[in-house]
């Protein structure tokens, strides 16, 4: 049965909403609201009209053309007009971008119940129905392009008069859809994660839904808008789209239900072959070369690129993708993912995450539903061609080496490398891994990420720092774990004598723990090498906090005044209540209680919009420099054994000197970890000299972070002596 209708050729531009959904719902209202109001328009004259029709122009009803007062008629050519079009200031004179230079007119197009903007190109448009177009746009070479009655823009609503069975759900998280939300123009990672992580909160999920729906207005008629200076070209479907000021379309497949969020500051660009659908895209994308993106949502300054494949997901601000695949997944921002043989399903990643080639995050289902899941904390980098089951949990910074791994994992200790063993069934776990073999890599990731936040408006306040209260929390229960086991292996507390001897203790023993891997022990290699550096670098994470409170409160003081004894009691006056438990929101990090005050306070109602949980979002951030400081200080004394009342002069200055000590360290190692491509002879094979070597890599010396660290590294020791020489 043939699904095409027939109707009367006089209807055919009237009745854009039908008459059943009310007076709110009036064509002409709503038009006008879209764009704030529209200049003075007035019909045209019979001059107008007869140079249009020798033009080869066709009208349904030329009294409803409407034009401005500098409209030129000359520049109109083979265009038929259907309803209401109203078309504002046409001169002869030509618009150019990238090299193509059109000039300003309309022709060869097909126009119905259109505003048109001032000196617009319109060229070879076959069809354009129900749109909006801003001054200065570009339309060349476009099949398709309509808005609906009931267009929503990519928004999870639901228009008058549909059923709820319409709604657009992204299922992040989980492939069963237990962890559904709803997309909504200027959604945050926060607001994305809150929702699909608390789904115990009934009331919670009511209020996200009613504050969703109150963001976009439910009466039909809305028209599709083209921002200012929009250059659209080459391209075949538009459909039921937003698109913003500055924005670039070329070559697209097929554009369907969406917000293009672009403006000129932050200008987006979508390129070649692009099919998307049901989604909203960020300020300042690049989204280009066969990608396909069906029920999306991405954050600001993201790529997309290559055939990549992003469906049922939200994507972070500041991420790259490429090739790859990612369906039902939840991601923070900074996330690269790059290869075509990637592939990520079902996971929350909590940002500045890297998935190497070959990886299959969630392919392997080791369960007859598909409801597992991976968790992962920053800075999550699975190898080349590893593979994992669901459901596992990963520590901030996990690296994993290379394997099909054979059970799920629950990874708590930080800075660990997992590997399997030559057996191909044991795990392996080598905590402070990176603090002792790439140090060049983890210390670097913090300076990159704030580099390349290239996000005009920070909507979402991100931290870069590897050293933060979620990784430091984790080097605490590390510590434990790692000091309660080895103890128990070696029958007596650590000693000093030990400590000293790590080498000789972690050759000596040969330690298991459970409850990381399923019905499984995980083997720890280095242990008490690993205990020691998450103590050094908890000491050096507290000890840059204390040189600034120190700094501060000296410099209140005045010069050698006050009694030193009293500095650590003072200090603990106003930081002896640090909070423990922290939750990471986007890449922002809120401790525990504030958020569930946050989620209350949506679920009472006293938090009902959108705005304003965002403007909490911000005063949350403004409070947490210090609730920061808090919790380093807190570190630093747990690791040394301490309460503030041991503060005294003598002991803060044992401890910067320390920390002058770990910081040159870091530096060292970061410069060896990256000396080691250089001295490295497989690395070197590929070279005929040095010399051809080091014009391809550049010098080491040269190295732009390396000379740039080392300028932070020698700055905060100069800061640390300064400090020392005001100590009392």
């Amino acid at each position: 049965m043939s699904h095409i209708e027939i109707g009367s050729l006089s209807e055919y531009s009237k009745t854009f909403v039908p008459p059943e959904y009310g007076e709110d719902c009036r064509d002409e209202d709503l038009r006008s609201f879209r764009v704030g109001g529209l200049k003075t328009h007035q019909p045209l004259s019979s001059q107008q009209i007869e140079i249009l029709v020798k033009n080869n122009n066709t009208a349904e009803d030329w009294d409803r053309i409407l034009v401005s007062e500098k409209f030129d008629p000359r520049l109109v050519r083979n265009c038929e007009f259907w309803g209401l079009v109203r078309i504002g200031d046409l001169s002869p004179t030509y618009l150019e971008y990238h090299e193509l230079r059109l000039p300003v007119g309309l022709s060869n197009s097909t126009i119905i119940c259109c505003d048109i903007g001032d000196n617009v190109v319109m060229r070879n448009v076959h069809y354009i129905a129900h749109y909006i177009i801003g001054n200065g746009v570009v339309l060349f070479n476009i099949d398709e392009m309509i808005t609906v009655n009931h267009a929503k823009f990519g928004t999870g609503i639901v228009k008058t008069g549909e059923p709820e069975s319409v709604r657009i759900w992204l299922e992040v998280g989980n492939e069963n859809g237990g962890r559904k939300i709803l997309p909504f123009n200027g959604m945050l990672p926060a607001d994305a994660y809150i929702w699909s992580r608390y789904r115990e909160l009934p009331k919670l999920l009511e209020r996200f839904l009613s504050m969703t729906d109150r963001m976009a207005d439910k009466r039909r008629g809305h028209y599709g808008i083209v921002g200012d200076r929009a250059v659209i070209k080459n391209s075949r479907i538009i459909k039921d789209t937003l698109i913003g000021a500055d924005c670039y379309i070329k070559g697209a497949n097929k554009l369907k239900n969406l917000t293009i969020n672009s403006s000129q500051e932050e200008p987006s660009q979508i390129g070649e072959g692009v099919e998307m659908v049901n989604g909203i895209v960020g300020y300042g994308n690049r989204i280009f070369y066969g990608v396909k993106a069906v029920r999306f949502f991405t954050g600001r300054n993201v790529q997309l690129k290559y055939g990549a494949r992003l469906i049922n997901s939200y994507l972070g601000s500041n991420s790259t993708v490429s090739c790859c695949e990612i369906l039902n997944n939840l991601i923070f921002p900074f996330h690269e993912q790059h290869h075509n043989n990637s592939f990520l399903t079902a996971s929350t990643l909590l940002g500045q995450s890297n998935i190497a080639a070959a990886a299959t995050i969630g392919s392997n289902h080791n369960s007859r539903a598909n409801d597992g899941e991976v968790l992962a904390g920053r800075g999550f980098w699975p190898g080349l061609a590893s593979s994992f089951k669901h459901s596992s949990r990963f520590a901030s910074y996990s690296l994993l080496a290379k394997g099909s791994y054979p059970c799920e994992l629950n990874i708590t200790l930080p800075f660990s490398l997992v590997s399997i063993a030559e057996d191909r069934q044991t795990i392996q776990l080598m905590p402070g891994y990176w603090f002792e073999h790439n140090m060049y890599a983890v210390v670097r990731n913090a300076h990159k990420y704030g580099d390349r936040d290239k996000r005009v408006i920070k909507e979402q306040n991100i931290e870069y720092d590897f050293l933060a209260p979620d990784s430091a929390e984790e080097m605490i229960r590390g510590m434990e774990v790692l000091g309660s086991a080895l103890e128990g292996e070696l029958g007596r507390p650590l000693g000093a004598g030990e400590l000293a001897d790590c080498d000789r203790i972690d050759a000596s023993v040969e330690l298991w723990l459970e409850g990381m891997a399923y019905k499984r022990r995980v083997r720890i290699l280095h242990p008490l090498r690993g205990y020691l550096w998450y103590r050094k670098m908890l000491r050096f994470y507290g000890a840059r906090e204390l040189k600034a409170v120190v700094e501060r409160m000296v410099a209140g003081r005045g010069r050698g005044r006050g009694r030193s004894a009293k500095l650590g009691e003072e200090i603990g006056k106003r930081y002896a209540h640090p909070y423990r438990n922290w939750e990471n929101i986007g890449g922002q990090l809120i401790p525990q209680p504030e958020l569930e005050k946050l989620i209350g306070d949506v679920c009472e109602g006293r938090i009902d919009t959108w705005q304003r949980l965002h403007s909490c979002y911000d005063e949350a951030w403004k409070a947490y420099p210090e609730q920061k400081t808090a919790h380093a200080l807190y570190c630093l004394l747990y690791s040394w054994g301490l309460d503030f009342g041991d503060l005294d002069s003598e002991r803060i200055r044992r401890i910067l000197e320390e920390s002058v000590q770990t910081a040159g360290e870091l530096l060292e190692r970061a410069y060896g970890s990256r000396r080691k491509d250089y001295e490295n002879p497989y690395r070197r094979a590929t070279f005929r000299s040095p010399a051809e070597m080091e014009a391809v890599w550049g010098r080491l010396e040269d190295n732009s972070f390396l000379k740039s660290y080392t300028a932070e590294i020698q700055e905060y020791c100069r800061e640390v002596r300064e400090c020392l020489d005001r100590l009392p």
